[in-house]
């Protein structure tokens, strides 16, 4: 493997300086560009060289490197938002040229959504991609008048949910599980609070918010639907900065302070829901001890150590907290990353991500009574740990080669429980698995004329289930059916490899330039995926098990091609696309009808496995500029699953296939003072399964599927409205800051919303069945909040 990758690598890199040979002599000016407000530094800043038509944007850092012939140039800096920078420079030697960029004193008619370069998305690579401004978030209008990542990502082209408060989110024909959620580079394993009310991203601490859905560059891998990449702020370099909010369920505060002569910063951001302490006066008897909220800290510093090295630690930690008397049940998130920036030369940018993830979850009854004779405890986790170098090397103005690698190390505890009755204890815990996967990748970013630039790449995974573990057969009786273990299992010893898998992953995608103003983009990228969540629910909850890839369950494989049209109108005011994706899925993990997940040492003979398709088109329309603002989406796709046993061995639609899907976001700015918001979503019902027959038994009508049928009908559509209003205030806050009143309005015209259907022995008369309508939300929802900044 090592010397196959030494040769894409050496071919790589001949190729590049073949086409970008030339006999003058060449230097290199690189660096940084930063807020000028804030010392944050700036993503996808566009660095352009007039002289000689050609540029760069900044890494997700904000370093930028150019490599041109000895001479007078002139470097143009825009960034949609920012006031445009000109810098005349004489190139006779390597230079650092590091810039400062202000946001612009814009006029009421100039207002912008965007904070990306101009005509970013037809000259850059990038296909399948929503990049959300945390500013643009802010203004949407949302549940409880609470801004959310999760939720603003959802009114997005080829982004679905199954329903009003389902946790994680469906992208392109993929489960919840499928999509790699990163903060600060480390994974985020259950994104959401209130069983997917909202998410665990504080908005105070966002500085950006990537969702890559296809065309996934090599560096990434682990997920075969997409990923969503979450950046932290750095922390005011400039200022000590405090901002925060007053809402209708929880309030949040943050803290942004420089030091060392603002060479670091630091910001820590915390939140808190208050149901449970509004609530406590209604409560009487064993109720007042109930405890329902959630809360979260979200920290990170940085320190620049001289102009080649700066580091990073920043962590999260987050939890749910239910419980009624004596009855506990709790889930929380925690995470921690360091990284180190080091510049080897002005051409040669690394990246050194270290990393730790831990998702858990707890159930106990009786937790104030150590000595009841009947009692019951459990709890489940997941530990994951990372390294990951990555290299950016930037050949020529026109060449950019990335390369690196990855290790993580895998820790599973399905579940450690134990159950005491009558005084008598019963362990029924299940062993913890383990296992590693490895990463090598290696990517040339190249523009081969005005009119066309390539991306391509390889990526090459390894991964290894470990023991000590107990490894079982299982024997069919019936496709479709429970499978049953051969006893007795066989025993691994510690570190011995029970099974492994190797998966190339190539990845490629294509520009080409049809004007100034409008491309055609093509990508295709393969992704495995060796670590899966079992959950047979319409949607994923905090007790779904996350299992690794053994003997039996294979990993996951997706293949994605694409092709899109990308077109601006009137000077970037509007910016346009439609894009066609197919997606080919292998080895999809499905269940067997009443399928036992949950403290299951048999698990495996539970499971079924099958293929999926998913294919599609997505027409996306955003205006930019001007006082009204926003963006139209509609998505027409299909998702669709084959496993042998099931439907009668036919093609079914997935639980989360949703065929139509449109959305509608405006933003008014109506005056200086006072912002109007609106978004709109009208989608197809998600597929259920109804009985087809009926039969009686003890005076009861009983539902049946004869037919072996899988999701043969559908639920009612899906349509909502939200409205949102935004006040600044007049007055300062401590004669320094300000502050602002947003009122919005969820679920406007009080839209009873089904999140499933089911049917069941009517409770009147038994001998006959009733449909049943379940909604979760089916009330208008008023908020206020009152946020500010000083």
């Amino acid at each position: 493997m090592k010397n196959i990758l030494r040769v894409v690598c050496l071919g790589l890199v001949l190729w590049g300086i073949g086409t970008n040979a030339q006999a003058q002599e060449k230097y290199t000016v690189s660096g940084y560009v930063k807020d000028i407000a804030n010392g944050e530094g700036l993503i996808g800043v566009s660095v352009y060289v007039r002289e000689a038509s050609t540029g760069v944007v900044t890494n997700p850092y904000g370093f930028y490197s150019l490599t041109l012939p000895q001479g007078e140039y002139t470097l143009v800096f825009s960034y949609i938002g920012y006031e445009k920078l000109t810098r005349t420079l004489t190139l006779g030697s390597d230079q650092r040229l590091n810039v400062e960029m202000a946001a612009e004193s814009r006029q009421l008619q100039e207002v912008v959504v965007s904070t990306t370069k101009e005509d970013d998305n037809v000259r850059s690579l990038e296909m399948s991609v929503n990049k959300v401004d945390i500013k643009t978030i802010r203004k949407i209008p949302a549940l409880l008048g609470e801004v959310d990542v999760i939720r603003s990502i959802q009114l997005l082209p080829g982004v679905t949910t199954v329903g009003e408060g389902a946790s994680g989110f469906n992208v392109r024909g993929g489960d919840v599980s499928q999509n790699l959620i990163l903060l600060d580079e480390a994974p985020v394993y259950n994104s959401s609070h209130l069983f997917g009310f909202f998410s665990v991203f504080n908005p105070d601490a966002v500085k950006d918010v990537k969702l890559i859905k296809g065309g996934i560059p090599a560096q990434y891998g682990g997920r075969i639907s997409s990923i969503l990449d979450v950046r932290m702020k750095e922390g005011n370099t400039k200022q000590r900065e405090i901002n925060g909010g007053i809402g209708t369920i929880f309030s949040r505060l943050t803290y942004e302070q420089p030091f060392a002569q603002s060479r670091g910063s630091f910001i820590v951001a915390a939140r808190r829901s208050y149901i449970d302490v509004l609530a406590k006066p209604f409560l009487k008897g064993d109720l007042k001890k109930s405890r329902f909220n959630f809360y979260d800290l979200t920290a990170k510093v940085n320190y620049r150590l001289d102009d080649k090295n700066t580091f990073y630690a920043s962590g999260y930690f987050g939890r749910d907290v239910f419980g009624a008397a004596d009855f506990g049940f709790g889930w929380g998130n925690g995470t921690a990353t360091a990284r180190w920036n080091h510049i080897f030369s002005n051409k040669l940018f690394l990246n050194l991500t270290g990393y730790y993830s831990n998702y858990d979850y707890s159930i106990e009854s009786d937790r104030n009574n150590k000595d009841a004779e009947d009692k019951f405890t459990w709890n489940s986790k997941i530990i994951s740990s990372s390294l990951k170098p990555d290299f950016t090397y930037y050949l020529t103005p026109n060449n950019q080669i990335s390369f690196g690698g990855q290790y993580i190390r895998y820790n599973t505890r399905p579940g450690n429980a134990v159950a005491i009755s009558s005084g008598e204890s019963r362990n029924i815990s299940l062993d913890s698995r383990y296992g590693d996967e490895s990463a090598l990748y290696i990517a040339n970013e190249q523009k081969i004329s005005d009119l066309l630039s390539l991306q391509y790449g390889l990526r090459y995974s390894f991964y290894r289930n470990l023991g000590p573990g107990q490894v079982y057969e299982y024997q069919e009786i019936q496709k479709g059916e429970r499978k049953y273990p051969v006893l007795p299992g066989t025993a691994v010893p510690k570190g011995d490899v029970i099974k492994q898998y190797g998966n190339w992953e190539p990845r490629f995608s294509l520009n080409m330039s049809l004007t100034s103003t409008a491309s055609i983009k093509a990508s295709y990228n393969r992704t495995a995926q060796y670590l899966h969540l079992l959950s047979n629910t319409a949607a994923s909850s905090p007790l779904d098990v996350w299992t690794l890839s053994t003997n039996l369950i294979k990993p996951e494989i997706a293949d994605q091609v694409a092709l899109g049209w990308f077109q601006n109108f009137r000077d970037n005011t509007y910016e346009a696309s439609v894009e066609v994706y197919y997606k080919d899925l292998q080895n999809q993990i499905d269940y067997v009808r009443n399928s036992d997940l949950l403290l299951n040492r048999y698990v495996e003979g539970d499971l079924l496995f099958g293929k999926g398709r998913a294919y599609g088109a997505e027409f996306f329309l955003k205006k930019n500029k001007g006082r009204l603002t926003g963006w139209l989406s509609y998505t027409l796709a299909r998702t669709e699953r084959l496993v042998e046993g099931v439907n009668n061995d036919a093609w079914f639609p997935a639980r989360f296939d949703k065929p139509h899907n449109l959305t509608a976001v405006g933003i008014f700015e109506l005056n200086k003072r006072l912002t109007l918001s609106s978004n709109f979503t009208i989608a197809s019902g998600t597929p259920a399964t109804f009985p087809t027959n009926r039969f009686e038994y003890n005076g009861w009508a009983l539902p049946y599927n004869v037919y072996n049928a899988r999701n043969n009908n559908r639920i009612p559509p899906y349509h909502r409205l939200d409205l949102a209003a935004t006040l600044k205030s007049k007055r300062k806050l401590f004669n320094t800051g300000e502050s602002e009143w947003v009122f919005s309005v969820y679920n406007a015209y009080n839209r009873r919303n089904p999140y499933s259907v089911y049917v069941q022995p009517n409770e009147d008369n038994p001998l006959t069945t009733e449909a049943i309508r379940f909604s979760v939300i089916g009330s208008i929802i008023p908020a206020v909040t009152y946020n500010f900044k000083f």
